[in-house]
């Protein structure tokens, strides 16, 4: 696969996964595409040597694995940890807004919401809906892709101070125009929801919705911009690309070396959840792949996980929020990201074993360490290295304008950072 390949599978994907929900569908699709098994967590599995599997959890987290040729308790296992989810407006369950002749959905912020940008956006809506048909209970996704709503900004001779003094209140200024209203009909947020789940899905029996889990995104297609297409400018990439290249990571693994994709739910909402990183799933996922615990604690102890997840490029306007001697700037490699206080997962061994992969993939690499006066972020590096014992590194695909509604990579990072992935996941051992 070349850059430009990667690329453009990178953009389908990401517009293919408005949510976690769909960003699961299209990767269990592409696996089982590629000769996965599904291993349903409420059955007992039979695994054998050679064979290739996934799993999931709430639709929204994916763990996939090959059980490689190479003993387990020798060669460990080449990890590759990511997340699903990002920053976004979630409809409230009791949405409905009626405001001076307009109708308007209520939304709850989730995650660090970069908010200014979500403003004169054309927004769709997806996620998953949970109805009754008949007398059993279903969910389903959805995804309107056509633009269904606005958060129109004040004009600025109502708000003279705007570019000098605006804050945003998460409360009032953000929730979304849906439509015109009128007295004699209020519009019911569910009976849109079943009309466009007919419309798109004639085929099942819908009585009543009963739940959602819906959230509003940027309807604009992912783009390759600047003046020689140099830029991924698109929602989601933080942290879709870092999901999209440990799949096609995994999915051209030649079987020798056993490989584990983990990609968990709620990593901006800080991980405590059935199917985020500080729940039990991928240590499940481990103790029914190797029943027995000392061969487990043997396999981790030659282990490592790879936890992709996207860095701060050096932004040419704001050169000063960057340590000095620490500025990853895009198209120049993916970054390890390095914190003394265990922000980041990682040690000058885990660093050295990701700078001999790049190496021999003739990677360029950067590193990330935040100014002492500006406290990081963290990832699910340090989450899933403590709940597991696996020896971890933290490594991103500079990027700019994080969690924002549309960000900005650079187009040859996440490509070598999926080819240096392949060089580690080839390698014979990956401890020192």
């Amino acid at each position: 696969m070349n850059q430009n390949q990667f690329n453009k599978g990178l953009m389908d994907f990401i517009q293919a996964s408005p949510t976690p929900f769909h960003a699961v569908a299209a990767m269990s699709a592409q696996l089982e595409a590629a000769g996965f098994t599904y291993l349903p967590l409420d059955q007992a599995w039979e695994l054998e040597k050679g064979r290739r599997y996934y799993t999931t959890r709430n639709d929204s987290s994916i763990i996939a694995f090959v059980y490689g040729r190479a003993s387990l308790e020798e060669a460990g296992i080449r990890m590759l940890g990511a997340h699903t989810d990002s920053p976004c407006l979630r409809v409230k369950p009791i949405p409905e807004i009626y405001q001076h002749g307009y109708f308007q959905l209520a939304v709850e912020v989730y995650g660090g919401v970069l908010l200014n940008p979500w403003f004169d956006r054309d927004l769709s809506l997806a996620g998953r809906v949970t109805y009754q048909s008949g007398s059993e209970l279903r969910s389903c996704l959805v995804d309107f892709k056509r633009p269904v709503a606005v958060i129109p900004s004040l004009a600025i001779h109502l708000d003279r101070e705007v570019n000098s003094n605006r804050s945003i209140n998460p409360q009032k200024d953000i929730t979304p125009v849906v439509a015109l209203a009128t007295d004699q009909k209020e519009l019911s947020f569910r009976d849109l929801l079943v009309a466009e789940l007919k419309s798109r899905h004639p085929e099942i029996d819908i009585d009543r919705v009963l739940d959602f889990e819906l959230s509003f995104y940027d309807s604009q297609a992912p783009a390759l911009v600047g003046l020689n297409e140099e830029f991924i400018a698109c929602a989601r990439l933080d942290n879709l690309a870092s999901c999209y290249l440990g799949l096609q990571a995994i999915l051209q693994a030649d079987g020798d070396q056993s490989v584990m994709l983990i990609c968990n739910d709620h990593e901006e909402v800080g991980s405590q959840s059935a199917s985020g990183a500080q729940g039990p799933l991928a240590g499940d996922v481990l103790a029914r792949w190797i029943p027995e615990h000392q061969a487990r604690a043997r396999t981790i102890e030659c282990s490592m996980l790879i936890s992709a997840d996207n860095a701060h490029g050096v932004h040419p306007n704001y050169v000063d929020r960057h340590d000095p001697q620490h500025r990853p700037r895009l198209n120049g490699g993916p970054v390890i990201k390095i914190n003394a206080n265990q922000r980041y997962a990682t040690n000058s061994e885990t660093s050295a074993v990701f700078q001999r992969a790049c190496a021999e993939s003739k990677v360029s690499v950067q590193f990330f360490v935040s100014r002492n006066d500006m406290p990081c972020g963290s990832t699910i590096g340090p989450l899933t290295a403590s709940g597991l014992g696996v020896a971890t590194i933290d490594v991103g695909v500079p990027t700019f304008g994080m969690h924002s509604i549309r960000e900005l990579a650079g187009t040859s990072d996440a490509y070598d950072f999926y080819r240096a992935m392949l060089c580690f996941q080839a390698m014979e051992t990956v401890r020192i």
